[in-house]
């Protein structure tokens, strides 16, 4: 009678756990699931990324510091990074534009 009770517990019990394995597999596999786990590592694959820049962008600067004491090109100053193309694009001087040019090429103006 032990033997039937104790098979009859192991058998309850397996079955159990085979089903919230498998329900918590198929919730893993929604397309919600995907899309947040898809994001997540997309996310820290970014931020490796830009780690990696950095470190990139610094050893890069040690090293233009290293050649230029080496070949005496620059003092002992202190190696700075250069400035993004795009905020030296936009810091400088914009051109001025005459609205009232008697000599335009502009085909476009009222006759």
């Amino acid at each position: 009678m032990f033997r039937r009770t104790f098979w009859f517990t192991a058998g309850a019990a397996a079955g159990v756990w085979a089903t919230t394995k498998v329900n918590r597999k198929l919730r893993q596999l929604t397309p919600e699931s995907l899309a947040a786990q898809a994001a997540n590592k997309a996310i820290d694959a970014g931020h490796r990324l830009k780690d990696f820049a950095l470190d990139v962008r610094a050893g890069m600067v040690q090293r233009e510091a290293e050649l230029g004491e080496a070949l005496g090109l620059e003092g002992a100053r202190e190696a700075e990074l250069p400035r993004q193309r795009r905020m030296a694009a936009i810091d400088q001087a914009k051109p001025s534009y005459n609205k009232h040019s008697y000599n335009s090429n502009n085909r476009n103006e009222d006759h």
